[in-house]
């Protein structure tokens, strides 16, 4: 076992600790299938749990989108994003005198880990929002699914993350949280972009526990 590996079964365990880590598979099972798993974003914790409740046997082959300026930003947070997680580095701004075309076109690191057969764990909102609904999802979602028809698109909803870690703090309050997996986004034949995301958004509500 590596240290990565070891490091990973720890946090895995750390994250179980805090948060409990609920795993309900409401919609579907969790199955070795390539797929794309898209969610509510309120921390930085969120795919990290996303991460612990899966079985595993599948996160080895499910890597979570991370901001390149953030988790590269100290070599602690490279090495774990990199070795641990195995996440797909994007850039959450442009320029336009660079010669990286990882920066110029933010969709080509996801396309290329989805050709290679990995699943991937996004945040369609594109940023961080403490509100208690989702923000309207961008468009990589729409271009992700319509490139890669063979890849299952999974609704999940993540529930009480943001009171484990709110944007702007960086220790980790226990409190149980859970991560609600719906059922397989169904493609619709000339849907166009805006009712795709639409229809996705309203997909993640729908994982909302019903509270009383």
């Amino acid at each position: 076992m590596t240290r990565a590996d070891a490091f990973g079964l720890l946090l895995a365990f750390v994250a179980r600790l805090i948060t409990g880590a609920q795993g309900h598979w409401k919609g579907c099972p969790p199955k070795a299938e390539q797929r794309i798993y898209f969610a509510n974003h309120q921390s930085h914790f969120d795919w990290v749990l996303i991460w612990a409740a899966l079985p595993h046997e599948l996160r080895a082959t499910t890597r979570p989108i991370a901001a390149r300026d953030y988790w590269t930003a100290t070599p602690f947070k490279h090495w774990i994003t990199r070795e641990v997680f195995h996440a797909v580095y994007v850039s959450r701004t442009r320029t336009k005198d660079t010669a990286d075309a990882e920066e110029q076109d933010p969709l080509e690191p996801l396309v290329e880990a989805l050709s290679h057969g990995d699943s991937l764990v996004i945040f369609p909102e594109g940023t961080r929002s403490a509100k208690p609904e989702p923000q309207p999802f961008k468009s990589g979602l729409y271009h992700l699914a319509a490139q890669f028809p063979q890849v299952q698109l999974i609704p999940a909803w993540i529930h009480n993350v943001q009171r484990v870690m709110p944007k702007g703090e960086v220790v980790p309050v226990p409190i149980l949280c859970t991560v609600t997996f719906g059922a397989p986004l169904a493609r619709i034949d000339g849907e166009d972009k805006g009712a795709f995301l639409q229809r996705a958004r309203a997909a993640v509500l729908a994982q909302r526990p019903v509270t009383t």
